[in-house]
């Protein structure tokens, strides 16, 4: 295509997947002509596209078997929807058994993309959950590397996805960050981002901003001879990577010498990172601008916790992560829940919400139990959610929210990997990053049955602004497309609940309503060791999903393996 020594940015998607493979070796799968379409959009008078905005290509890397998945950024912002989610997906997991088999593959993600497609939401959580999975899993046999360029970049849970990734190579234009200047300006006020001020965006989420920080492995310069030598050069390296994800006791230390009463520039904190990086690091961390003045306010996340640990008082090393080791029929468990802590020193995340310190905190409790069940049978692990969103905030983007979160998901796919069945219990809110750091990487997803339990990609308000309707635009199309509305019985309908719990006080659970939740809870693992399968397949095949929850995501793998041979 004529493509060498010009920018990389400039190019589409499809042409961006052909610069990174070996000349005349690219091979699309499930390209346009075979015309796999969202089925979601059309409801909503939104004209699809035939690859649904993503490239699957198969060729060579220097000479060696490769996949490569592109993004494209011009069709729907880059969003992931259920088909483009499971194109992602699917390529990803038919990598992993090609290395499993001892047949390697290269896998390079080319990013553009604001996260979840908010016009279909539910199916992009649940595609970016099992995106992430897939990484995680394949992280293990081989570098997995990302490209962030331009013009969207990336943000949103694909932002929680690529911080997963062994090797983040990024152009000085790209920006990299959870949430979206606009939709911190719609949460927290103009005062805290503006949104408008574009040079403050690229000084603190931007690519140089985010090399000097270590959140990126490379920048290169936009040239697309550049890009290809960068990738190339990641998988030449010899020793096997530890990803950032997984350095839980250094950046855990890191934030701990981070005053969130003073504003940190963007250089302050490339300073602070510098300084910390040759440190001694301990993995005891504390935070005095974190002590607990007196009682705390009541939450489900709480109420729950404090249920099914039999009212005995839960461990925390900051007050709002709690965490306590007890007994669920015979065996001990570990059970974990993020609470509202309305003096946490980050203002952002006093709700309730998974900010900086409680995605690295999740992450610590997660691994602790991992390192010290190694010689022996792996514990369950039950994540109690009740979380209304990520925090929004200028210091959670400029330092690295999108790696906290990811920690989290990293930890709890980790234990799934490692045997210990992970289950999820929603009590509450499960929105955004939130769930997707606590909660989404579970074996089992249980919910109450109430309508205070709500799954979403985004608050109303938010994604009115980000999809330019009004909230009754919005609900109206909820109405024709389920996975758009926050109801859990909607969640329901897409097959990735385990089961639906009625007839359970949420706010004042009785004795009776308690040993109900452990009685399913108890279920819940005895399936997950019954199965003997610790990915996240069973959300695919249950009987809601075959049938009507996850048609398209069913066929999308399915047509993928059929193409595959790489």
């Amino acid at each position: 295509m004529g493509v060498n020594n010009q920018s990389f940015i400039g190019l589409n998607g499809r042409e961006r997947a052909q610069a990174i493979l070996d000349q005349g070796t690219y091979r699309e799968l499930l390209g346009p002509f075979d015309g796999i379409e969202s089925p979601h959009l059309p409801k909503q008078n939104i004209v699809p596209q035939s690859d649904d905005g993503v490239i699957i290509a198969g060729g060579l890397i220097a000479g060696e078997p490769a996949v490569v998945i592109s993004i494209e950024g011009g069709f729907q912002g880059g969003g992931i929807g259920e088909v483009s989610g499971a194109k992602i997906a699917g390529a990803l997991e038919l990598a992993l058994n090609n290395h499993k088999k001892g047949v390697p593959v290269r896998p390079v993600f080319l990013f553009d993309t604001g996260g979840v497609r908010l016009q279909e939401a539910n199916y992009g959580l649940l595609s970016i959950s099992e995106i992430g999975s897939a990484v995680v899993a394949l992280r293990e046999y081989t570098p997995v590397v990302g490209v962030i360029s331009g013009n969207v970049g990336c943000f949103g849970g694909m932002s929680i996805t690529a911080s997963l990734f062994s090797y983040l190579i990024m152009t000085k234009e790209a920006r990299f960050g959870l949430n979206g200047p606009e939709v911190i300006e719609q949460e927290a006020g103009i005062e805290e981002f503006d949104a408008r001020d574009r040079s403050l965006i690229w000084r603190t989420i931007g690519g140089i901003q985010r090399h000097e920080t270590g959140f990126a492995d490379a920048l290169a310069p936009d040239d697309v001879t550049a890009i290809q030598r960068a990738v190339q050069e990641t998988f030449q390296k010899k020793e096997k990577v530890t990803s950032k994800t997984e350095q839980v006791d250094f950046y855990r230390h890191l934030l701990s010498k981070v005053d969130p009463s003073e504003k940190m520039a963007p250089y302050q904190f490339q300073e602070l990172y510098k300084a910390t990086k040759n440190e001694h690091i301990s993995s005891t961390v504390s935070y005095s601008l974190n002590e607990v003045p007196g009682s705390m306010p009541n939450s489900r996340g709480r109420v729950w916790i404090n249920a099914l640990i039999n009212d005995e008082e839960a461990d925390f090393e900051i007050p709002s992560v709690l965490y306590k080791d007890a007994l669920l029929g015979r065996e001990k468990v570990r059970y974990i829940s993020v609470v509202p802590n309305p003096y946490n020193r980050f203002l952002r995340a006093r709700k309730g919400e998974v900010g900086l310190d409680e995605g690295w905190a999740i992450a610590k409790h997660v691994r602790e139990v991992i390192k010290e069940d190694r010689n022996q049978s792996p514990r369950p692990i039950i994540a109690i959610v009740d979380v209304p969103s990520q925090a929004y905030g200028y210091h959670e983007e400029l330092l690295g929210i999108h790696y906290a979160c990811g920690a989290a998901a990293d930890a709890y796919a980790a234990a799934r990997l490692a045997g210990h069945p992970v289950i999820t219990l929603i009590v509450g809110k499960a929105i955004s990053g939130a769930f997707l750091a606590h909660g989404y990487q579970s074996n089992r997803i249980l919910a109450l049955k109430d309508e205070g339990v709500n799954v979403h990609a985004m608050s109303k308000q938010s994604a009115a602004r980000i999809t330019k309707r009004s909230i009754k635009e919005l609900e109206e199309a909820s109405k024709k497309v389920p996975s758009m509305a926050y109801d859990i019985e909607s969640f329901a309908s897409l097959g990735a609940l385990y089961e639906l719990i009625s007839g359970i006080q949420p706010e004042q659970p009785t004795e009776r309503d308690v040993q109900t939740i452990q009685d399913i809870l108890t279920r819940a693992v005895e399936d997950v060791r019954r199965e003997g399968v610790y990915d996240l397949s069973s959300r695919l095949h249950s009987e809601q999903a075959r049938k009507a929850g996850r048609k398209a995501s069913l066929l999308v793998r399915g047509e993928l393996e059929k193409q595959w041979n790489i």
